[in-house]
């Protein structure tokens, strides 16, 4: 079976697909949140880095100032990522001493279990060697003692 083209496709046009609602509406929304607010941000940028530069290299442009300025604007987010780590710490330091009071408790009820269940485990791996442990000592019993009928 071949795929029927909808009425209105113009076979004129087979180069290019055709254009629905969601792909028309697409394009604006990148090019209004996309490309858009890039091309703003690179003129902004570009004007500061003009801006700055012919303050500074003015005949008056204090380059001492500017220098201090941009080490601020460059250790800002620095400042910040730092504050979060730290934040972050505190919150793990203080949920490790309200663990370490609670801990010792639990952690002696979790070794009485583990001990309960070591003897469940051992006695349980025990029972299932038990016959094969049983069929060999007998196996071992009947070789001897064929052993000694043959001389």
């Amino acid at each position: 079976m071949k795929a029927k083209l909808p009425h209105h496709f113009d076979t004129a046009s087979l180069s290019a697909p055709p254009e629905h609602y969601s792909y028309q509406r697409h394009r604006k929304q990148r090019n209004r949140q996309i490309i858009m607010p890039v091309a703003l941000s690179a003129v902004v940028l570009v004007g500061i880095v003009a801006l700055v530069s012919v303050a500074t290299f003015n005949q008056g442009g204090d380059v001492a100032r500017w220098a201090a300025i941009s080490t601020i604007w460059v250790i800002i987010p620095v400042l910040i990522g730092g504050l979060i780590v730290l934040a972050i710490l505190i919150g793990l330091i203080y949920l490790m001493a309200r663990a370490l009071g609670a801990l010792p408790y639990y952690t002696g009820i979790a070794q009485d279990y583990v001990y309960k269940a070591r003897g469940y485990i051992i006695r349980g791996a025990d029972m299932a060697v038990q016959p094969v442990l049983a069929l060999n000592g007998w196996l071992e019993s009947l070789k001897t003692f064929l052993g000694r009928i043959k001389p």
